[in-house]
């Protein structure tokens, strides 16, 4: 019990001190990197609706027929209708694409297009390697999107790799990972599809800081 409370508390500081500097590099105290990681702990919880789609899955139910005097159980398929919600994460989604607004808003007019064609690179990239696992969601490799991120940040900007290693990084793992595969919402048979609704250890918010960190590394 001893050493798993160890370890669990090394996890943590050790995710803190890489996060921290992570932040660190885009230009964020370690306040407000705190409030950050605040407010995304608050906001994995919260799930905010903007969409509902309505499909037909097939499912199998139990028959009973009753033949002399012994009951049987007979397979049979059957359709049936589902409401997905789709929502936005506050914690998973809406947090980190501020922090990378924000981050674009606050330097130079001429990182912009940098930003957008780096996006636009990684989340072809991480489209081709995210895939939807039934009961689970979207799921990529882990360091895959964040390795993209840094890669095309660096290629792009070396001397601004870290911001753009987060934008590329945050948003092309939303578009690429996330919105690429919402038209598939209709066939998944669940009731809520979020984005982001990892929170915490989302991919969105994790690609970004490993990003930075990998960015850093090149």
């Amino acid at each position: 019990m001893l050493l798993a409370i160890i370890l669990v508390a090394t996890v943590v500081l050790l995710f803190l001190a890489v996060g921290d500097f992570a932040f660190g590099r885009i230009g964020f105290t370690p306040l407000e990197f705190a409030l950050i990681l605040l407010g995304t702990l608050l906001g994995s919880s919260v799930d905010i609706p903007v969409h509902k789609v309505t499909s037909v899955v097939p499912i199998v139910v139990q028959q009973e027929v009753r033949w002399f005097w012994m009951t049987y159980r007979i397979p049979r398929r059957a359709l049936r209708r589902v409401s997905t919600v789709i929502a936005v994460n506050l914690g998973g989604c809406i947090i980190p694409v501020t922090v990378s607004i924000y981050l674009l808003a606050t330097h130079p007019l001429s990182l912009l297009p940098y930003a957008i064609v780096g996006t636009i690179i990684a989340s072809v990239l991480i489209h081709l390697v995210a895939r939807r696992v039934e009961g689970v969601g979207i799921v990529t490799p882990a360091f895959l999107p964040p390795l993209f991120a840094a890669i095309t940040a660096f290629a792009l900007s070396p001397s601004h790799s870290a911001v753009l290693a987060y934008v590329c990084g945050t948003l092309g793992c939303l578009i690429g990972a996330d919105l690429t595969n919402l038209r598939h919402a209709d066939h998944s048979g669940a009731q809520m599809e979020s984005i982001g609704g990892a929170g915490t250890f989302d991919g969105i918010f994790l690609t970004g800081i490993i990003a930075v960190v990998l960015a850093a590394i090149l």
